[in-house]
This record gives structure tokens, sequence and C-alpha cells, in this order.
């Protein structure tokens, strides 16, 4: 398992139309193989600031199973008019 962890700041003012967006968009994540858990948080003292967790089986289900998919760029659509600037994305594991 493999945690997606992209952190997305959103330009100040359009918080709440970014948080109808995403639960509109979430769906098209949502349907992909190998997904098992997705959320979305907001920062308390910085509220323009969201980092998205999703769990994966690998990072191959992420790449091919969601990004490579026609799904993402209506995901990119629907979320991205809000970006501050491009989210920054990474893959990171538990320690055993």
């Amino acid at each position: 398992m493999v945690l997606e962890v992209a952190e997305i700041k959103i330009t100040p003012g359009q918080e709440n139309a970014f948080k109808d967006a995403y639960r509109s968009a979430r769906e098209f994540v949502q349907v992909s193989p190998g997904l098992r858990s997705m959320r979305m948080t907001q920062g308390v003292e910085n509220p323009s600031r969201f980092v998205l967790l999703i769990e994966w089986d690998s990072v191959e289900a992420h790449e091919q199973g969601f990004r490579d998919t026609d799904r993402f760029p209506k995901w990119r659509e629907a979320i991205g008019p809000f970006f501050a600037e491009p989210p920054f994305v990474e893959h990171v594991e538990d320690l055993d």
C-alpha cells in the first residue's frame, strides 16, 4: 500500500467553491481500481491549504488506474481552476 499525499493551495476566497467542486468530482477518482481510501482535509490556521490523502494498492494503481485514464482530465478540469499554484504530490509508505 502507498499513500498519495497532495498539498493543494487554493486561491484565497475560493475555498467553498473548491470544496463543492471536489465533492462533485471525487467520483472520478473513487471508481479507480486499486483505490483503498480517499479523503480531503482543510487547514485550520490556513484555510486555503488542502491536503488530499489517497491510499492506493501501489504507485502503478494510481498512475495507470487513474492518471492514465480519461477520468484524470475531468478531475483536473473540475478542481484545477481553483489552484493558486500546481499541487505538490508524492507517494509515501508506512514504516515497518
